[in-house]
């Protein structure tokens, strides 16, 4: 095979369970197709620029993922997908696939293409959407979350589940962060960072939260920064899941938060430990304080063990 061609028949899929004349299908025959080249870029940071000052693109990967992506009024730009798996995406995507190209070959070849394997043979390149102001996306809001420079994208992700399934209304995040669109994260968060509302904080890594916490706490939030202090509160403390609107503060893996976040806090809390273990992953340490203090927004619901 040469370098940028490939050999494979899109007749490797049986006729009988997929209908190539209902979609705009192309077999990819040449890697370097100008149609892939969302799908071969080495940068997601070149991706989320691609359009610039308009938003970029972003990447979704597995069926669940983009179902999610796309009931958010997310726009598709084209679909990448396994051979073997057009009939089922087709069941699954199947609207959203006859408005798009849709680009498709063996699994070898796409791991080929894109550099990695496809979590259950599928790609859907993204338009981003703009985003909202800091104050606009926390008015009405009683549970927020603010990350100071979480920089691993797996822990981002893990964070957005977390929100989602424990009674967080929004996030907001730091210049330093990792962004939630990258391709790790919206995987490891299984799409929730579709349905939590987030957006950035005005401002540079070095101010880290702070331009937050001076925000909410004009906006009436109580903030409580997750630290290691000695006058620090027990996560438990009635007085804190009592508030009305209150946002949690948590830091970088290694470092925590800045002092000067710190200092402008309402509060400082810890989460009880034992066997000498003195402090959780952010993510852990995440879901625990959703849990605890994110019960005002879950009163009523099933899974509310209080």
């Amino acid at each position: 095979m040469e370098k940028n061609k490939v050999e494979n028949g899109i007749g490797a899929v049986s006729a009988g369970k997929f209908n190539f004349e209902d979609y705009h299908v192309t077999e990819i025959t040449d890697l370097c197709d100008a149609g892939l080249g969302v799908y071969t870029c080495d940068s997601e940071t070149t991706l989320r620029r691609m359009y610039e000052p308009k938003p970029g693109v972003f990447l979704a990967e597995s069926p669940t993922v983009i179902a999610r992506a796309l009931v958010a009024g997310y726009e598709p730009l084209s679909f990448l997908i396994e051979h073997g798996r057009l009939a089922e995406m087709a069941e699954i995507l199947g609207e959203w696939m006859q408005k798009v190209p849709v680009y498709t070959a063996e699994l070898s070849v796409l791991t080929c293409l894109t550099g990695y394997h496809l979590t259950r043979g599928v790609l859907c390149a993204m338009r981003r959407k703009g985003l909202e102001t800091a104050e606009a996306l926390v008015s009405g809001k009683s549970r927020i979350a603010v990350l100071e420079n979480v920089m691993n994208p797996t822990n981002v992700g893990a964070i957005f589940r977390c929100a989602a399934a424990l009674g967080i209304d929004a996030l907001l995040l730091s210049a330093g962060c990792s962004d939630p669109l990258y391709r790790r994260c919206v995987r490891v968060s299984m799409g929730t960072v579709f349905q939590v509302p987030w957006t950035y904080i005005d401002g540079k890594a070095k101010d880290g939260a702070l331009p937050a916490v001076c925000m909410l706490r004009a906006a009436g939030f109580w903030t409580v920064s997750m630290a290691l202090r000695d006058e620090s509160v027990c996560i438990d403390d009635s007085r804190l899941v009592s508030r009305e609107r209150l946002a949690v503060i948590l830091g970088t893996e290694g470092e925590g938060l800045l002092p000067q976040t710190i200092a402008a806090s309402d509060d400082v809390v810890r989460i009880p430990m034992s066997h000498g273990v003195d402090s959780l992953n952010v993510a852990a340490a995440a879901a625990v304080a959703f849990w605890e203090l994110g019960r005002i927004n879950r009163s009523g619901g099933e899974s509310d063990g209080k």
